[in-house]
């Protein structure tokens, strides 16, 4: 019997947080409008993801949508405002909101249930593994629409996607399927409808069960080496750290007994 756990949040359509075991999910929750973002989900979002961090029980973050899209991506409306219109200084910048999201501990899976457009592409390529359907889609308008996109943002597609790639989907906006997305990267795998939460489910599985703080360090750790900031020092100091706690105690005792180890 599952033991879920359901965040009420004060409006329906902010992002809800459900967790269940070792697992948290965050669904985009505004479906009428492909789960658009809107400013207020901004800090939303990063409360979310201080609440998740915090859990020492929890070992993986999914990050979804409600509906027929994973998300149209942030409110152009909000983006265009002009400075008497503008979200006020309280609002985080969606950038921030990004980085955060690829800097979480946890390891993080985007279960794309669908289209995935404009920001929230940058949104669900922060995640560590993205699973999508065959139908799925994505783009990225920004020359279409004349923005220069966010430095953050650019990078992401850059170390992830390389540098062809990156090129092709900011200077053309042109829109891509499944099967091309799987192929440049974009997606680490893709399944059929009927299929997606097993995978994802089977996914989630494997990292939750995974040496916690060594799953941390080595995400750290290609994280920074991506963005060309890898911290030598820090990294050699867990990796021996490592090598004298209890995890990998527990690790090579449950190797030589032949059972699923117990972190």
């Amino acid at each position: 019997m599952s033991n879920e756990r359901i965040a009420e949040t004060e409006a329906p359509s902010t992002p809800v947080l459900t967790i269940d075991g070792a697992r948290a999910t965050i669904r985009l929750n505004r479906p009428r409008y492909l789960n658009r973002l809107e400013p207020e989900d901004l800090g939303a979002l990063l409360e979310l993801f201080e609440r998740i961090e915090a859990d020492a029980s929890l070992r993986v973050l999914v990050l979804t949508g409600t509906g027929r899209a994973f998300s149209a991506g942030y409110d152009l409306g909000a983006i265009s405002a002009s400075p008497d219109t503008a979200a006020p200084s309280s609002v985080p910048a969606f950038e921030d909101v990004v980085n955060r999201l690829e800097d979480l501990a946890l390891p993080t899976i985007c279960r794309i249930n669908g289209g995935v457009y404009g920001g929230s592409t940058d949104l669900a390529l922060a995640c560590d593994f993205r699973i999508g359907t065959d139908t799925a889609e994505m783009f990225m308008p920004a020359a279409r629409l004349g923005l220069h996109y966010y430095p953050g943002g650019i990078r992401r597609y850059v170390s992830r996607l390389g540098v062809d790639n990156a090129k092709r989907l900011f200077l053309t906006a042109e829109k891509i399927g499944a099967a091309e997305m799987l192929r440049i990267g974009y997606l680490t795998s893709m399944v059929a409808a009927g299929a997606l939460d097993a995978e994802v489910d089977r996914l989630a599985a494997v990292l939750a069960g995974n040496a916690p703080a060594a799953l941390r360090g080595m995400k750290r750790a290609i994280n920074e080496f991506a963005r060309g900031a890898f911290d030598e020092t820090e990294a050699r100091r867990r990796h021996q750290d490592s090598m004298k706690g209890a995890e990998i105690r527990e690790g090579m005792r449950s190797f030589a007994e032949k059972r699923a180890p117990k972190f």
